[in-house]
């Protein structure tokens, strides 16, 4: 471990070579496929340890020169720290899961190594990503992997929703990606340099004005790939790709990338108080909306989208409450929690053959292994001790309190809400009569496995908590104190119970709700109409645009004088077809005229000589 630790390109090149492989062989290697996908997270998790067991302070680093602009030179390399190995180590524990449940959910799917190759192009752009010691190889992890999510939303792309969501997300993104690379030039232009390790020099010494812009560049890009409001559209339609990539992308890795910039950059956050007020603001109203979509979801898969917008939210509200340690310490526990949470999505999917909860019931007699996991991962959500949601999510409100009662008691009120919707999923897919299920199986072993090493690590998790925090540099910190400790599980045991009760005696309970909270319930459903209003003001104006753009600049101005020059052309020719007529005296008559017409040029010609 410590030999990969001290050479981390290993993490680049062997997913890398595994991709090249199985991309340009895969017919051959079709049988291996997974098993020679598993390296890429192998040599990601035992990089990434080997640097924890090293300790804190052991920063492997390496750079190179690339490209020099005057006296300025642009170096490119790596650097290995403990937030970076700790990101290494999530990556390769989840995506070793997911390479192993893919095993039987993709059995007999087209695609099959290429899938894999895919899976190991994201490992690869992930761990380029977390070990850049610039912001230019950031830059091209966090576009690699914003492509592979739009091939992997888009593995099914002769289905139309498919194809429909990959291209959302892509271009969802790009705004998000464009506010990264302003910041970029912006940073470059008043320090001349691009490396992470010096934003903390240049938080001091650049004007407030300029460290907020580039903070705030910087987040627009996290909030894209995080999907936090208003840029969150995109994640709930991504479930349309294969779920085992929903848990790897979109659940514990590729979403958290938006976190890991803004603690990777936060010397310029620790800088601008007012980035922090906009990152807080952000992350506690996304919190809380996206937890209120996710009550009225019927698709299960819709549900989990939606708790993981809620729960980066939790995220950036720690961030902007200051404490970028506690955002890491949930995103390691909520990459376990939640990758569980969507494998035993998966599991359910490919054994009762739906992904509608209303179609579902009675699951736990049929597939009890999944529906242990599931419970496991949704009491880990929910914030119930002493499972690892608790401790992370305990942890984010407490910092947050520190900073904003409002904002903390908000929290609060989602993590309410979130074990409404947890105990309400569970109720509705695993409790009560079976509806439309009564075929449902358990998984295979590829896939209950998988399952079982996540629920362990969403029910260990939690204990860690010291260690994990020392890890990253805290010196004792707080401890969290009664007074929020005690309404956050209370929130979470009457969330569970209010959902667990409401939905037990009916589970179509909201079809009997008053009016106005059926209205509301329908708005929540459909994500408050964000989506529409996002067509109605730029999409539609947009095309609208292009439409009259192509009437006016290709219609008129290319092909009007592109036809107007062959009709001139053929209008002469013509005309001077009916010239060529055959008569000897008109032609006589055209010579003479032709006679006099050329004297008459010459003369006036040489009228002066």
């Amino acid at each position: 471990m410590t030999w990969f630790a001290s050479h981390p390109l290993g993490v680049l090149l062997v997913p890398l070579v595994v991709a090249a492989m199985l991309g340009a062989f895969g017919r051959w290697l079709r049988p291996a496929a997974p098993w020679i996908a598993l390296l890429g997270p192998a040599a990601a998790l035992v990089t990434g340890a080997g640097a924890l067991m090293a300790g804190e302070s052991r920063v492997v680093v390496g750079s190179v020169p690339w490209i020099a602009v005057g006296d300025r030179v642009l170096a490119v390399g790596y650097r290995v720290d403990s937030l970076s190995a700790l990101m290494l180590v999530v990556l390769g524990v989840v995506a070793s899961c997911v390479v192993v449940f893919s095993v039987g959910y993709m059995r007999g799917e087209r695609g099959w190594s290429r899938y894999f190759a895919l899976i190991s192009l994201f490992c690869a752009s992930m761990a380029g990503l977390v070990i850049a010691s610039g912001l230019v190889e950031l830059f091209i992890g966090w576009e690699l992997v914003g492509v592979c999510s739009f091939l992997l939303i888009g593995f099914w792309y002769d289905k139309p929703a498919a194809a429909d969501a990959a291209r959302k997300a892509f271009l969802t993104t790009r705004v998000g990606d464009a506010g990264l690379l302003l910041a970029m030039a912006l940073i470059w232009t008043k320090t001349g340099s691009m490396s992470i390790d010096g934003l903390g020099r240049a938080a001091a010494t650049l004007p407030p004005a300029v460290v907020t812009a580039a903070a705030l560049l910087l987040f627009l890009g996290a909030a894209g790939k995080s999907a936090q409001f208003p840029l969150h559209i995109w994640l709930p339609d991504a479930m349309e790709g294969p779920t085992p990539v929903s848990a790897l992308i979109h659940a514990a890795t590729m979403v958290a990338a938006g976190v890991y910039l803004v603690a990777r950059t936060w010397p310029l956050f620790a800088a601008s108080p007012v980035a922090q007020g906009v990152v807080l603001v952000v992350g506690v109203f996304t919190a809380l909306a996206a937890a209120t979509a996710a009550l009225a979801q019927t698709d299960i898969k819709r549900v989990l989208a939606y708790s993981t917008i809620s729960q980066l939210g939790f995220m950036f509200a720690a961030l902007g409450a200051g404490n970028w340690r506690a955002a890491i310490f949930h995103l390691v526990t909520h990459a376990a929690f939640k990758a569980l949470l969507f494998l035993a999505a998966g599991s359910v999917i490919h054994g009762a053959g739906t992904q509608d909860l209303r179609q579902m019931g009675g699951l736990v007699r049929r597939m009890p292994a999944t529906a242990v996991a599931w419970m496991a991962g949704g009491l880990a959500l929910a914030g119930v001790p002493p499972l690892a949601g608790f401790f992370s999510k305990d942890a984010v409100i407490a910092a947050v309190m520190h900073r904003s009662p409002l904002a903390a008691w908000t929290l609060i009120l989602a993590s309410l809400l979130t074990a409404m919707y947890v105990a309400r999923s569970t109720q509705l897919a695993f409790f009560g009569d079976s509806r439309d299920v009564y075929a449902a199986h358990e998984s295979p072993l590829s896939m209950t496995l998988p399952l079982g090493v996540l629920a362990g690590l969403a029910c260990a998790l939690g204990f860690t908590a010291t260690a994990l925090l020392g890890a990253l540099g805290a010196t004792g910190g707080e401890s969290i104190s009664a007074a929020i400790v005690v309404p956050a599980v209370l929130a979470a045991f009457t969330g569970l119970a209010t959902g667990w009760f409401v939905w037990a005696r009916e589970p179509g309970a909201e079809n009997a709700f008053p009016s106005w909270l059926e209205r509301a319930w329908g708005a929540a459903r459909n994500g408050y109409g964000f989506d529409a209003a996002v067509v109605r003001a730029t999409v539609q104006p947009l095309m609208t645009l292009a439409t009259l753009t192509y009437a006016f600049t290709d219609r008129i101005v290319i092909d009007g004088t592109a036809e107007g020059v062959s009709k001139g052309a053929g209008g002469i020719a013509e005309w001077l077809r009916e010239l060529q007529n055959g008569d000897v005296h008109w032609y006589g008559a055209m010579t003479a005229a032709g006679v006099v017409v050329l004297l008459t040029v010459v003369v006036w010609l040489t009228r002066g000589a």
